[in-house]
């Protein structure tokens, strides 16, 4: 969906009509957040955020992959498959499934780590942990429910962070901020950026640990694209910030096209870009998440060689405090008392 320009602009009258309504869904969302949830087994890692639309989840995700397994565990992605038609339980097979069947975001983590789809978190947890996991990441779960989680991350973005502060429809937010604070170990703010200094200190005062972070750019795909006039194309919760992360690395973008989140590409767009790169000798760029869509579509992936994806990868600024609270945590789950 594309989100209204009041979520994260100025003032506008459209949100405090949407207020009653916002009233309603967010004491139902509280409601839903307090149901107990279901034990797995073995330890379950959230990771979230309080609001609709992208603020860099899947790279936090794919980080505490990495780190956990530094730790020699053995983690498994459990996610509900967002814009993918199966409802699983299923492990997914970057090789033989499509974005269309299990989700863009699900099949780009399954290149790094294996990933489980599932519209049913507990069952896909569960099929996790017979796979052999040690450990369960729920991706996108703050809200659910379903399962018991040991430690909950929560992700927001430096620059944007919660908009207006309006729950849905009158804002981004999924639930009231308070539950949603209430349930979060970790707050990762992504970015320079300073908009969410006021929620980070709300959170350390409440004993959440706050850590920042930000995206490190692959090398390779920055020499690609060094000395190249590109046209940027995005399907994210926010293409402005793939954007300005080109620019950043000194990428000449000569030309932008933003998607809504999770755009599914038709073949006319595709070629449509092409055609736009070609009359104006620009490359094509697009991120990881767009270039899964494109690449597991039969009708779009000839288009592949002819686009850049431009890899990125999330750095902590203070890993080893995160790493000592799930050292902590994981030591606690498992051996209780």
């Amino acid at each position: 969906m594309r989100e209204p320009g009041f979520w994260y602009g100025s003032p506008s009258p459209l949100s405090w009509l949407l207020r009653p309504v916002a009233a309603i869904y967010g004491a139902v969302a509280a409601r839903r957040m307090a149901r107990p949830g279901v034990p797995v087994g073995v330890p379950v890692i959230c990771v979230g955020n309080y609001h609709l639309g992208g603020a860099g989840k899947t790279p936090v995700t794919l980080a505490l992959a990495q780190m956990l397994r530094a730790m020699g565990e053995r983690p498994m992605v459990v996610s509900r498959g967002y814009g993918g038609s199966l409802e699983g339980p299923v492990e997914v097979d970057a090789r033989r499934h499509m974005a269309a069947e299990v989700g863009d975001e699900p099949l780009m983590m399954a290149e790094r780590v294996p990933v489980i789809v599932a519209r049913d978190r507990a069952a896909g947890a569960m099929l996790a942990r017979e796979g052999g996991a040690s450990v369960v990441l729920l991706d996108d779960g703050l809200q659910n429910p379903a399962l018991v989680k040991d430690v909950t991350l929560a992700v927001v973005d430096g620059t944007r962070a919660l908009g207006n502060g309006q729950v849905f429809p009158a804002g981004p937010l999924r639930a009231p901020l308070p539950p949603q604070l209430a349930r979060t170990d970790v707050l990762i703010v992504i970015g320079a950026g300073r908009a969410a200094d006021e929620l980070a200190r709300a959170a350390s005062a409440r004993g959440v640990l706050v850590l920042r972070a930000g995206f490190v750019a692959d090398p390779q795909a920055v020499e690609r694209l060094q000395g190249r006039r590109v046209l940027a194309f995005a399907g994210i919760g926010d293409p402005q910030r793939f954007f300005a992360t080109l620019r950043a690395q000194g990428i000449d973008v000569a030309e932008t096209r933003a998607f809504a989140d999770h755009h599914a590409y038709a073949p006319y767009e595709v070629t449509d870009l092409r055609a736009r790169g070609a009359a104006q000798n620009l490359t094509l760029v697009t991120t990881e998440k767009d270039m899964a869509r494109i690449a597991s579509e039969p009708r779009l992936s000839r288009h592949r060689a002819e686009v850049v994806p431009f890899k990125v990868t999330l750095q902590f600024e203070n890993e080893t405090a995160l790493r000592t609270l799930l050292v902590d945590r994981l030591a606690m789950v498992r051996h209780p008392g």
